[in-house]
Order: C-alpha cells, then structure tokens, then sequence
C-alpha cells in the first residue's frame, strides 16, 4: 500500500519503484561498475502499460520487481513520487536516459553496446550520438532477427558482447520481450548495465517521430503517440490506463493491497491477449 511517507519507495499496483535522482543513479552505476567481473546489472523502467501488464501475469511482476533498479518512466508517478516521497526524484525516460548517460560519457570514459531494433537502427543510433556527444565511445552493435534465438545464435551474442565488454548495454526489443531477455542474460554477461530501451531506438534513429519536449513535460506524450498510431496503441492508451485508473483507485481506499497477489491476476490470460499488438 502506497503511504504517505518520506520513503525512496513507492508500492504501486504491486510494482516497487525507487524514487532516485540522477545524480544518485549514477553513483549506483558507477558502484556497479567498479567491478567488470561481476554478472550484469539490471534497471526496470516502469509505466502504466508495465504496471497494468504486469497485473495479469505474475511473472512479470516478479521479475520487475527483482532487478537491480527498479525505477520511474512515467510523468504521472514522478510527480506523485515528488509530492509524496521524494522531490528531486527524476524520471528514467528512456531516450532522455540515454542522453544523460551519454552527456557524461566522456568524463566518466562510458563506452555503450546498441542491441535491438530494425536493420541498421544501430548504426543510425551511433551516428546520432557521435554529432550530439564528443567522445562517445560505441563498442558494438547488433540488430537481432525478429524471431527466437537458436542457442547457438544465442551463445555467439554473448560472446560478441562479452568480448566487446560494454559499460552499457542498450537494448532495444519492445515491452516485454527486452525485459525478460535482460532477466535471462544478466547471469551471462560480465560487467555491464542493462537498460531497457524500447522506442528509445525508433525514436533516435527517426523511424518514429518523437512528442515535443513540451508535450512530455505535460505528461501527455501518450496522447501525441495514439494520435500519430492509433491501431496499434489505441489498447494500450485506452483500455489500459482506464484499468490503471481503476485498481490504483481500490489501492489508494485500501480496499485492494498488493503487499501479496493482485486479484486482477485471476483474469491475466483474458486481458493480456489485448495487448499483443502493443509496443513500449
């Protein structure tokens, strides 16, 4: 249950988030990184789609839960962490995350592995941050096929990166498909962060147009991309805010608790199937 209280974590709909600014994010990265033979470590950026999603599938919530930075992309939770928990919390929006990363990467000697995305969304990547940061430092990069893995397909990846030995690892493969691969890659990979990257790829190599800077600081860059994709969001923006809405109300009254099992997990396989046409 959510408090009222000066705690660095919010409970909402089950889902445990860190309420963390940048600057202490990145002396939690720099801790992880003192040490590159260490497992990979992972950091869950969470939304409402997340949220609600991961009602309907206890799987999912467990494995959100149990990475190693459980944090904030949404506009409407950070504020809700400013006011309630912590007010220099910061928003871990992806694509503003990468910027930030890479605006310290000289100083701090960062280098990055870009996996996921379309043919070539890559290198387009590569050459966006080159003109935008001096002193990117792009270690690897990999567009996976649009289907499963061979193992050996698989045992090559890992290799590809491990030898590359990446401070970050971007990936970007969609909601939930990015995130159960960190969970089952970070015990194979050494010395590197994970971080979910989603339309961060589509967005910084131009297949999909971002909101204005405004529109996200309003909150409402959900509404910018149902306009702009509407048969394949609508679900995500429509249905599932409005179920959102709905079980986080029950939460704030008290009478639904997500200390244990969300009730809505009983009908998982009946709303889940909704959202298979929808992207992070």
């Amino acid at each position: 249950m959510i408090m009222h209280n000066k705690s660095k974590t919010m409970n909402i709909l089950g889902l445990r988030m860190s309420c963390l600014s940048y600057e202490e994010m990145f002396r939690i990265f720099d801790t992880w990184l003192s040490d590159k033979y260490s497992r990979g470590h992972s950091l869950a950026v969470i939304n409402v789609h997340i949220c609600v999603s991961s009602l309907f599938d206890r799987s999912l919530r467990n494995m959100y839960n149990t990475a190693d930075l459980v944090s904030i992309d949404s506009m409407p939770f950070l504020m809700w962490a400013r006011v309630f928990y912590k007010k220099n919390s910061d928003r871990f929006y992806t694509p503003d995350l990468l910027e930030v990363v890479s605006s310290k990467a000289k100083e701090k000697r960062y280098s990055f592995f870009l996996y996921g995305g379309y043919p070539n969304a890559p290198e387009k990547i590569e050459e966006f941050l080159n003109q935008k940061f001096e002193g990117i430092n792009i270690v690897g990069k990999y567009s996976p096929p649009f289907r499963q893995s061979t193992d050996e397909e698989d045992r090559e990846i890992c290799e590809m990166i491990n030898a590359a030995n990446p401070d970050f690892l971007w990936i970007g493969l969609g909601s939930p498909k990015q995130d159960i691969w960190i969970h089952e890659h970070k015990e194979k990979l050494h010395g590197c962060i994970f971080i979910p990257s989603g339309a961060t790829f589509d967005f910084f190599s131009g297949k999909i147009k971002q909101a204005p800077k405004w529109i996200r600081n309003l909150g409402i860059e959900w509404l910018f991309r149902l306009f702009h994709d509407f048969k394949r969001l609508w679900v995500r923006y429509t249905i599932y805010n409005v179920l959102f809405l709905f079980v986080f109300f029950l939460q704030l009254i008290r009478i639904v608790s997500f200390d244990n099992e969300g009730f809505l997990l009983l009908f998982g396989k009946r709303f889940s199937s909704l959202n298979k046409e929808s992207e992070i």
